[in-house]
């Protein structure tokens, strides 16, 4: 961006006349009064880099998730690449064509040019992009990115060590749990007898319910901690809480938090919860606005308002819950640094809600992620 100041005391129109000639102003114009003078802006198109893939049992969804922003951002504004990330390779999508990124200082060649990024777009779900892998990347490129930093993505990845610290907090209850490592044993009839039956057994850092089991038996137990571990090194074994389940989006914009109506999740077609084929095969209803009553709503929304701040959340953030009728308590499931963006998704609908469309919600996204 180049900015200019003129010092005058002429109109705004009039020092357009002036700096389109003697400037170059284009594109974007932008003229803001001061006391002794206007600021000109120049405002070049921003390279975008759109990344994607991951490596972990989310790379699918991801990638359906960049397509969607894609789809949706104003390519008269951004420069967009599409960059996705596998263990194989990274590349950028250049048509149908694969070209290799230069994971060095993360730039590419496009036609003899040498681009750099003014932004990464950060859309994996899982690790890579999740965890805070790739922020520690960018924070010592210096690239700026759209999503939690480092210490926050990597923790809130882990749920194991996430949910003790908000617990902390005091503004939520969590369940009870217990994390276990790849190595150690299982002591199947311990964890019962602290936890009780049913409980949930998830890899520790992961997310879309990828081999996630809700335990019904002491038998069960042992196979659904190997399953577990094929996604991850630790498992957290969870006291299972009865009731609704809510989500909210959260995003801070330059004009102050955003908190996005709640969503409730009803699974269906026989699912007891919301599992990977309830979120991406149809077997669940998501209600947005969900239909609770307004003090549960904003009950909601106020905790997740102040979780963000607490974990020290940017970017677009969902907080997930289970509602104990019976108790009228809030329970704290998970958050999710990097939610989908699927057309179908929840925060998407959730921002469609209130009027903001996926092509003004990703504009927003960037406007706040961009250096100042």
């Amino acid at each position: 961006m180049r900015v200019v100041l003129v010092a005058c005391k002429i109109r705004p129109t009039e020092i357009l006349h002036l700096a389109i000639p003697r400037y170059g102003v284009c594109s974007w114009q932008q003229v803001v009064r001061c006391t002794r003078f206007f600021i000109v802006t120049n405002m070049k198109k921003v390279n975008i880099a759109l990344v994607m893939g991951g490596y972990s049992g989310e790379h699918d969804i991801s990638i359906g998730s960049g397509k969607q922003v894609y789809a949706s951002l104003d390519k008269e504004k951004y420069n967009v690449y599409q960059i996705v990330v596998e263990r194989a390779g990274w590349y950028w999508l250049d048509g149908e064509a694969h070209r290799p990124v230069n994971r060095g200082d993360f730039t590419i060649e496009d036609g003899g040019k040498h681009i750099s990024f003014d932004l990464a777009f950060v859309i994996i779900h899982g690790n890579p992009g999740e965890n805070g892998v790739l922020q520690g990347y960018f924070d010592m490129l210096g690239i700026p990115y759209t999503t939690c930093g480092f210490y926050t993505s990597a923790l809130t990845f882990n749920k194991g060590y996430c949910n003790p610290v908000v617990r902390s907090f005091g503004v939520v209850s969590v369940a009870q749990s217990r994390i276990l490592f790849e190595g150690q044993p299982v002591d199947a009839e311990a964890v019962v007898a602290e936890l009780g039956l049913p409980l949930f057994v998830k890899p520790a850092s992961g997310g879309s319910s990828v081999a996630t089991t809700k335990v019904k038996s002491l038998e069960a137990l042992r196979p659904a901690v190997e399953e577990a571990l094929q996604e991850d090194s630790a498992v957290m074994i969870e006291q299972f809480i009865e009731g609704r389940e809510f989500d909210c989006g959260v995003l801070r914009t330059e004009q102050g938090l955003q908190v996005f109506p709640i969503t409730e999740i009803i699974p269906t077609g026989g699912h007891e919860f919301f599992d990977y084929a309830a979120k991406y095969e149809g077997f669940s209803n998501e209600i947005t606005p969900a239909e609770v009553d307004e003090r549960i709503s904003s009950r909601i929304q106020q905790v997740s308002a102040q979780l963000y701040d607490l974990l020290n959340c940017k970017g677009l953030v969902r907080f997930d819950y289970i509602y104990q009728v019976q108790r009228d308590e809030l329970f704290f499931l998970e958050v999710n640094t990097i939610p989908g963006q699927s057309a179908e998704s929840i925060v998407p609908k959730q921002a469609r809600a209130v009027g903001i469309s996926p092509a003004q919600l990703y504009d927003m996204i960037i406007e706040s992620s961009l250096p100042r």
